[in-house]
């Protein structure tokens, strides 16, 4: 089993054409369905939240079998992901990917359970605490994309759950949680 640092790949990484898009319809289907599953598992578990189609990303190159996937391909995929609301493209080119290996209300609920579980409700917060405080360290929204955030916040917000405060800066901004 071939690994990229801790994560483990499936086996069909080493299957020289599924980097190649396939003509065949059913077959490109479970092309593209594997693709989608690997991308959010890597991303999940890399905590990476954008992927730069015109950059390097470890998953669209594969060494061994010196195979690498085509910018259709990947465009492919990530189109793929976007029209499930698993991402979304974040400027027309289709050069710059956000990947919701959580959807935002599941990001919203995510940060509810931690507003819970950690007494926080009533309380005032800034949102880089929430990204990167003592409070979050461990859990999946320690390092957490700001723009996932703001949104999931927001949806908290329009629910009555949380209040945003502007700050003076983008690094004061505040939330407040009510239960």
């Amino acid at each position: 089993m071939q690994k990229l640092g801790d994560f483990k790949l499936p086996q069909f990484f080493n299957y020289p054409p599924y980097f190649t898009l396939q003509p065949v319809r059913d077959t490109r289907e479970k092309q593209v369905q594997l693709w989608k599953e690997l991308i959010l598992d890597y991303c999940r578990n890399q905590k990476i939240f954008v992927i730069g189609i015109e950059e390097e990303f470890p998953l669209f190159t594969n060494q061994v079998i010196e195979r690498f996937l085509s910018h259709e391909a990947k465009e492919t995929f990530l189109s793929a992901l976007v029209s499930e609301g698993r991402a979304e493209w974040m400027d027309k080119g289709h050069k710059r990917c956000l990947i919701l290996w959580h959807r935002i209300q599941e990001w919203a609920d995510i940060i509810m359970r931690f507003v819970k579980e950690t007494g926080l409700e009533d309380s005032v917060m800034t949102i880089e605490e929430i990204r990167s405080g003592i409070e979050s360290r461990g859990t999946e929204l320690h390092g957490m994309d700001r723009t996932i955030l703001t949104r999931a916040l927001k949806l908290l917000e329009q629910k009555g759950k949380a209040a945003i405060f502007k700050g003076s800066s983008a690094d004061d901004e505040g939330v407040k949680f009510s239960a």
